[in-house]
């Protein structure tokens, strides 16, 4: 594993995208990669967007890492 990689993966565990349910961007990395397709397949393996907000502040953050990691997947 290459140290920028390395970086990431450390990046990715400390940064909280649901806050309410304290769950980190890996984790949703995690469920885009075993096959979550939309925010509500991400949200249903996570845990995400139950917490008191019910999804809205990390609604938006789930959808532009799913935009992204799904770009680095096709393409």
């Amino acid at each position: 594993m290459e140290n920028n990689d390395l970086n990431q993966l450390v990046l990715d565990k400390l940064t909280k995208v649901c806050i309410c349910k304290s769950i980190n961007r890996a984790a949703i990395k995690k469920a885009i990669a075993a096959g979550a397709r939309t925010v509500i397949e991400v949200k249903k393996i996570t845990g995400a967007g139950n917490g008191s907000c019910h999804g809205r502040r990390c609604t938006p953050k789930i959808q532009e890492i799913l935009d992204s990691e799904l770009a680095k997947l096709n393409g």
